[in-house]
């Protein structure tokens, strides 16, 4: 490998990746999560040099849940970061934040005070790691048929916690992937805290189709040793976290939306109402971690229902920024609502957020009824069929008098990000190509849709950027009669991949 810059790490990461081939057959076999995936992410540990032990050192607070995590993730990152000029007696100094999946660059899941990694890390700290790999697999003991590199996810939780080592991090804020008892970040012994955001019906190939099942699988992140709180669940979820805490011998502390979020004393800076209970959970995760790090001015969450809230948390509280997740963005005649979804909890929860825009919206300037209204869409692995109607559903309450439909115009595209193909950090080598190529899944959604909807302009595209610049139009002509200040309100949700090439075709346009 001659090059080593960003661009040849990226490149080498991708074929990392299991094809879809390989991930389909997962699937269908019903195997579900790999049992010696612990061991074998241990072993991977050793051949860069580690002990699990030696990550103790980063102080990491482990997350798990279906839906929120990274929001809570993000939460707890930004509070800690108010900390790293504090007085206190062993302040945080670095805080890292490892996240999945990325929107634009994958660097953005290895980040450092809440800002991804920059290109020259990432790629120093890349082939460090390969390099190690390299060497192992050459030893004169190493098996000839065992694989010299972990698939992408293992590599890169592998690549995070090297650099946050390295780069001297002392407080880790670690997202599992899938699941928790299995997950390649449940190689971490002995974080301060563990939480558990809201629970769903999610990777059942992988963790099982019923919420006990997937609860199993979220509490394993659960350590003796460690707090552990979650977010409220089902009660039958509730009661498998409350056994699996007690095997774990750990008191499991469950938190409800703090008071002053509840009360909209504190605007958060991830606006929809479902983030209120994430806020909480982080919340309870940072203050019991600052009191592990010996801030005892910091109220004690295992003792009070809910904690004074001290300065620090609610400028964290009110500064995260998390794109892609409740995100609004504004150019000429339109605004872009931006929501990943993909189960059916999730995006019932985007139609719900939207709803609300829409509602704020038409009361502010209540000609915003008479306005087109425009979706798009997509989600290429799951059962998208599904998820478009629920969106549709949800977004019912949302719908102005004397309007019939949600939309006026909805489209359905391919997460390919551009007409010449996909920018490195985007390709996706789990999906079906064919159907990618033959519009296969868009053209089955477009074909639900007008079902429920006949009202709507259905359009099927074949890239994002000319989803964009189909929305685009749509908001021009409109402002040609509406006035120059006219705004058509876009939701792009559905699959995290389409969001982030959104954002990219987004951020491109604008650096023009």
């Amino acid at each position: 490998m001659e090059k080593r810059d960003y661009a040849a790490a990226v490149a080498a990461l991708n074929t990392l990746q299991s094809n879809f081939a390989i991930v389909d057959a997962i699937r269908k076999s019903g195997r579900g999560m790999n049992k010696q995936a612990i061991p074998e992410m241990i072993e991977w540990c050793h051949k860069i040099g580690y002990e699990p032990s030696e990550f103790d050192h980063l102080r990491p607070i482990h997350v798990a849940g279906t839906k929120g995590k990274g929001s809570t993730s993000a939460f707890i990152s930004s509070i800690l970061a108010q900390y790293t000029s504090s007085s206190g007696p062993n302040p945080p100094t670095k805080i890292g934040l490892y996240t999945s999946p990325h929107l634009r660059f994958v660097r953005e899941r290895i980040q450092i005070d809440n800002v991804p990694i920059s290109e020259e890390l990432f790629a120093k700290y890349f082939f460090e790691v390969w390099d190690k790999l390299e060497a192992a697999a050459t030893s004169r003991n190493a098996p000839h048929d065992a694989p010299t590199k972990p698939v992408y996810f293992r590599y890169l939780t592998l690549m995070a916690l090297h650099a946050y080592l390295k780069e001297g991090v002392d407080s880790a804020v670690i997202e599992c992937g899938i699941g928790g008892e299995f997950d390649s970040t449940n190689i971490l012994t002995k974080p301060t805290v563990t939480a558990v955001s809201s629970l769903g019906i999610d990777h059942t190939a992988m963790l099982g189709s019923t919420l006990p099942e997937i609860a199993w699988h979220k509490a394993g992140i659960f350590k003796k040793g460690s707090v552990a709180f979650t977010a409220p669940q089902k009660e039958e979820a509730m009661t498998v976290l409350r056994e699996r805490a007690a095997e774990k011998d750990t008191n499991l502390h469950v938190i409800d939306i703090h008071p002053a979020l509840a009360g909209d004393k504190i605007k958060l800076g991830l606006s929809a109402e479902f983030q209120k209970a994430n806020a909480s959970l982080a919340i309870a995760a940072a203050a019991a971690h600052l009191r592990a790090l010996g801030h005892s001015s910091v109220p004690d969450p295992t003792t009070s229902a809910h904690i004074e809230l001290p300065p620090e948390f609610v400028r964290g509280l009110e500064q995260v920024r998390w794109a892609g997740r409740c995100d609004v963005r504004r150019e000429k005649n339109v605004a872009w609502h931006l929501d990943g979804g993909h189960t059916l909890e999730s995006i019932e929860v985007t139609g719900r957020w939207f709803a609300g825009q829409i509602a704020s919206a038409t009361t502010a300037a209540p000609s915003q009824s008479q306005a087109p209204r425009i979706m798009i869409f997509n989600q290429q692995t799951r059962d998208a069929n599904a998820l478009a109607k629920a969106l549709y559903a949800a977004l019912q309450s949302g719908i102005t008098s004397g309007s019939t439909s949600p939309f006026t115009h909805v489209i359905f595209t391919t997460n390919q990000t551009f007409s010449e193909g996909y920018k490195p950090d985007l390709v996706s080598m789990n999906t079906n190509q064919q159907d990618v190529d033959t519009l296969a899944v868009q053209k089955a959604l477009a074909r639900t849709w007008s079902d429920i909807d006949s009202a709507a302009q259905v359009h099927v595209l074949k890239t994002i950027e000319e989803a964009i610049g189909t929305a685009r139009s749509v908001a021009r002509s409109y402002a040609q009669d509406a006035g120059a200040d006219a705004e058509v309100m876009v939701l792009v949700t559905g699959s995290l991949h389409l969001v982030g090439g959104a954002i990219e075709v987004l951020e491109t346009d604008a650096s023009r």
